[in-house]
């Protein structure tokens, strides 16, 4: 065995379904932790702060899902600049503390995952001149991505486009502005529910327009990146509308689409997109590349990514096991 035992989980409510397992242990392999072990626990709002009061030195970390991500910001002792900044914390470190209580510490790697999902579309796009396909290839590099192979320079982004309100909306806009990107549209539901994520984006220096998704169309025809954070399924009307305007609704050429949702595989708006000639990402380069920074934090050694990525290929029947 290499290393102490140590403890880590993914928190969330319902949880079962989760692909983290399969990333973290397909980790702590490649690293030779054979002492550490990663599992789902159902854990709700309401046993949030009995559950994190009961970590012991034995834990290493904690991984959460929404609303987990906001509902734990009270609980930490510590919470890094860019989880403040977007207000929401995707992953916890337990680390040994004085008084012989842990010290908590909030981080988040959702960016980051956004940023290099994203970077593997940017890839894929800059391909398509030498008859690439649409879809984000499995396993892209994200560190030369946003790199146009033909002229060696970054591929500028100008204009993007964010679905939904919530806190992953708020790493999306971060993760854009990274890009390039710091005046985007975001399409929310409910206006009347934006209040959070534009005082996310006054924090970040970020200008986005509010809209609601009903003038999805035409804000998606001007956009170079879009960024869906809506909930699975909730996206399917404007996919089907997508669906309905056939192969030239005004996309862009190239532009590219990151839908977070990942089940069901593909989303209807992964598919309408593909359909319209955008270039497609899947939710689960997202789930890959947080957690792969995930690891880093929490074993404090450079995530296998590709073994995690081999091993979450198996999970999605994309190759055989």
């Amino acid at each position: 065995m290499t290393g102490a035992a140590r403890r880590a989980a993914v928190l969330g409510h319902p949880i079962a379904h989760s692909l983290s397992p399969v990333l973290h242990r397909a980790a702590y392999r490649a690293l030779g932790l054979d002492g550490w072990a990663y599992d789902p626990v159902d854990v709700t709002e309401e046993q949030l702060s009995a559950f994190v009061g009961d970590l012991d030195a034995g834990w290493a970390g904690l991984s959460l899902t929404m609303p987990l991500k906001q509902t734990v910001l009270p609980l930490l002792d510590h919470v890094e600049p860019l989880a403040a900044v977007v207000g929401a914390v995707n992953t916890v470190l337990v680390q040994a503390g004085g008084s012989g209580r842990p010290v908590l510490t909030g981080a988040n790697t959702d960016v980051h995952g956004i940023v290099a999902a994203l970077s593997e579309g940017l890839a894929a796009a800059a391909e398509r001149g030498a008859g690439a396909p649409g879809a984000a290839p499995q396993g892209a590099s994200a560190s030369t991505a946003a790199v146009d192979p033909a002229s060696g320079h970054e591929r500028p982004v100008r204009t993007a486009v964010v679905l939904g309100a919530g806190a992953t909306a708020a790493s999306a806009l971060a993760a854009l502005a990274e890009l390039g990107c710091t005046t985007p549209v975001v399409l929310a539901r409910s206006l009347g529910r934006t209040g959070a994520l534009a005082r996310a984006a006054h924090r970040m220096g970020v200008e986005p327009a509010f809209r609601t998704l009903d003038g999805a169309p035409a804000a998606l025809a001007g956009a170079d990146l879009v960024v869906s954070t809506l909930p699975p399924h909730a996206a399917d009307d404007l996919a089907a509308e997508l669906a309905a305007a056939g192969p030239a609704p005004g996309l862009r050429p190239r532009a590219v689409l990151l839908d977070v949702a990942y089940d069901p595989r593909p989303t209807a708006l992964h598919s309408a997109w593909l359909g319209a000639g955008g270039v497609a990402v899947p939710g689960e380069r997202m789930l890959l590349h947080q957690a792969v920074e995930q690891v880093r934090l929490m074993t404090g050694r450079p995530g296998p990514l590709a073994a995690m990525d081999a091993a979450l290929n198996r999970a999605l029947g994309l190759v055989e096991s």
